[in-house]
């Protein structure tokens, strides 16, 4: 599949590339997108919940009445969890959510991903730049004359680049990542990939 590599203007430089139907054409595969989503989004997760229970509760341990002869149901100490502002029965605790993935399954869940944007049209090719300054409206204006400023964008770079990453930080529907960092959860995430030329070679290096 041939691209149009397009400047930061939103024009047409005359060049094109290759993106390599193995990457970017081949048949999604649900079901393997579903699990590196489900992995992603488990290895966000810090598993730091807590709830006290009965026996790290402060507050007596006093039997508060005879077991039998009052009637009443039996009852040990304050920290009963039936009790207002006593403990939780079985309550969470800290644990670790990570869950993991064969390097195949994730690498062709993210060759589902990128083929699902190709098809249809939401992949965009510019010509390699860079800010000298970190500039948001520079960014911003950028966006606006790819004609993508109204869509949740994630630009792909070769390398990390800096004033790039500063630039898109403060807009909160874009996102800027390089290539080796590229993952199925922020590419189905984005309404629109923008690639920067040399994060083709990149990207082909990562998948192959």
């Amino acid at each position: 599949m041939k691209i149009e590599v397009l400047n930061i203007e939103g024009q047409q430089t005359g060049r094109s590339v290759e993106l390599p139907d193995d990457i970017f054409g081949i048949e999604p595969n649900e079901h393997v997108v579903y699990l590196a989503v489900k992995q992603y989004l488990a290895n966000q997760r810090q598993g730091t919940h807590k709830a006290k229970e009965r026996s790290e509760m402060s507050g007596s341990t006093r039997k508060l009445h005879r077991q039998k002869g009052t009637g009443g149901s039996r009852k040990g100490d304050i920290n009963n969890p039936l009790y207002h502002g006593g403990a939780r029965v079985f309550g969470p605790r800290p644990r670790d959510y990570s869950q993991k993935l064969n390097k195949k399954v994730k690498r062709l869940a993210r060759k589902s991903a990128l083929s699902s944007k190709a098809a249809n049209g939401q992949i965009f090719v510019v010509e390699d730049f860079t800010f000298e300054t970190p500039k948001t409206k520079s960014f911003k204006t950028m966006l606006g004359k790819l004609s993508v400023a109204d869509r949740k964008t994630l630009l792909v770079t070769a390398d990390h680049d800096a004033a790039l990453y500063l630039s898109g930080r403060n807009l909160q529907e874009t996102a800027v990542v390089r290539a080796a960092d590229l993952n199925t959860y922020e590419i189905l995430k984005a309404q629109t990939l923008i690639l920067a030329e040399g994060a083709l070679d990149k990207i082909k290096q990562s998948l192959a």
